[in-house]
């Protein structure tokens, strides 16, 4: 399905947010790979593709390390330094965030992924963050260019649809707990 995807003058960023499997990572990474692809001259998976010259900063599928003696929280917020640093030069950044902080718990997760995007939008910065933690949603009433989209799943006859079609707003339901039924665990 396809979707329409703009970051431009007043709105900077999308909090994407949905239920597992629904196509929040996978919006994610075809908003990436198209932005590299595009300024390389090479052709991309678009209708239509407009776009500035810009630095792509991603922080999707961090792990933990047990080679550097590095878990998967300090990981993460390396790179969120890394794409910080990036952000201050002269190129723009289109930031690439996936499950932010999702590695801590959610008192530090909404202080944390808050700070973070309104440095980077500070910095002349746009882009995504997906999640499932909905606290993190709130970042869009505070003013600062924010759209909150998410994605959604339906129940039908005990099998889970995708429509993989970006809406406005919040996602209203999960499908965690009917994931885990579906394949035999007793919750």
């Amino acid at each position: 399905m396809p979707n329409s995807v703009q970051l431009e003058g007043e709105q900077r960023a999308w909090i994407v947010s949905g239920s597992n499997m629904s196509g929040k990572s996978t919006l994610m990474r075809t908003i990436g790979i198209n932005a590299v692809l595009a300024q390389a001259g090479a052709p991309v998976r678009a209708k239509a593709l407009q776009l500035s010259a810009l630095q792509v900063g991603g922080s999707i599928r961090v792990g933990d390390s047990l080679r550097q003696g590095m878990s998967g929280f300090y990981a993460e917020i390396h790179r969120f330094r890394a794409i910080l640093d990036l952000a201050s030069e002269a190129t723009p950044v289109l930031f690439l965030l996936e499950e932010i902080l999702h590695t801590t718990n959610s008192h530090d997760r909404r202080i944390g992924a808050a700070a973070l995007v309104k440095s980077l939008l500070g910095r002349g910065a746009i882009g995504l963050v997906t999640t499932h933690d909905l606290v993190i949603t709130s970042l869009a009433d505070e003013g600062l260019g924010i759209r909150n989209v998410h994605f959604v799943d339906e129940l039908v006859d005990g099998e889970i649809r995708f429509d993989y079609t970006v809406r406005d707003g919040v996602v209203q339901r999960s499908n965690a707990v009917d994931l885990m039924r579906e394949i035999g665990l007793d919750v």
